[in-house]
């Protein structure tokens, strides 16, 4: 009856950790779904007004730069601000930036 019960018990976790890898738990609309180019942007676009341009130091991130601004932490994900770098910025990406170049940076309210 132990083999029985232990048999059940690991097949109930096997079966949970496949569906959860297979199907997700979390509900559609807080997933961030990124494949590539098929990102799904669910966020407003940023006007063209609420950016700063800021010259890149050594150990600058787009990250830090937007935390160091804002003084603290941000009010939006890190894919809103990914995408929002990446359209003021004519497509660059922000793991790519160069010391010493000038890049529009989004700003957000908190």
């Amino acid at each position: 009856m132990k083999k029985l019960t232990l048999f059940l018990i690991i097949s109930l976790l096997i079966y949970s950790v496949y569906y959860d890898l297979k199907t997700g738990t979390l509900p559609i609309s807080k997933v961030i779904a990124a494949s590539g180019d098929n990102e799904i942007n669910t966020h407003t676009p940023i006007p063209t007004e609420h950016f700063i341009e800021v010259k890149v130091k050594p150990g600058d991130t787009v990250l830090s730069i937007l935390e160091q601004h804002l003084e603290g932490n941000l009010p939006v994900s890190i894919p809103t601000v990914i995408i929002d770098f990446k359209k003021l910025n004519d497509e660059m990406d922000p793991e790519k930036i160069q010391i010493g170049k000038t890049y529009k940076i989004p700003l957000y309210k908190k």
